[in-house]
């Protein structure tokens, strides 16, 4: 595959991710006790958890428009894939580091994982954020909504693009 179609099929996965995310932010406020996740790819999203599909319509409907006009901080989410393996990798190089060496004693080997792990952690949620900017566009201009499909408890979405 030639690079500039590499290109063009990651940044319309970053777009798509763009209003995956801001679709669960408007969900998760309308549905506080459900549970939603989503998975991005070139052609749009699959949104999994327990909502309507005129809910979800109306959710990548309001998205879309407000992306749009401006409001880029829909498009990235606290619990986002890329936020949660910035954790995981973060934590578990913090508890390689912390338990390597033979002249340790397993109490300081154990205190200095556990500071290691929680600097991790605290680091990790504002590295995530960050790195998102990476897996997510907020240029969203020349797309619309094409179709929504119900699969089981999750839903299709996919865009038309005017490019």
């Amino acid at each position: 595959m030639p690079a500039r179609a590499v290109v063009a099929v990651l940044q319309q996965t970053r777009r798509h991710h763009a209003i995956e995310h801001a679709t669960i932010h408007l969900l998760a406020a309308r549905y506080p006790r459900v549970t939603l996740g989503g998975l991005s790819d070139p052609w749009g999203f699959t949104l999994f958890g327990r909502v309507s599909r005129e809910s979800v319509e109306d959710a990548v409907c309001e998205a879309l428009l407000r992306l749009k006009a401006g409001e880029e901080e829909m498009a990235f989410h606290p619990n986002c894939g890329t936020s949660l393996t910035t954790r995981i990798l973060l934590a578990t190089a913090a508890a390689i580091i912390g338990s390597a060496g033979s002249r340790r004693t397993l109490f300081e080997k154990v205190t200095l994982t556990t500071g290691l792990v929680t600097l991790g952690l605290l680091i990790a949620g504002p590295l995530g954020m960050r790195l998102q900017r990476l897996t997510t566009s907020a240029a969203v201009d020349c797309l619309g909504l094409a179709d929504i499909v119900p699969v089981g408890e999750a839903h299709r979405v996919t865009f038309s693009s005017s490019n």
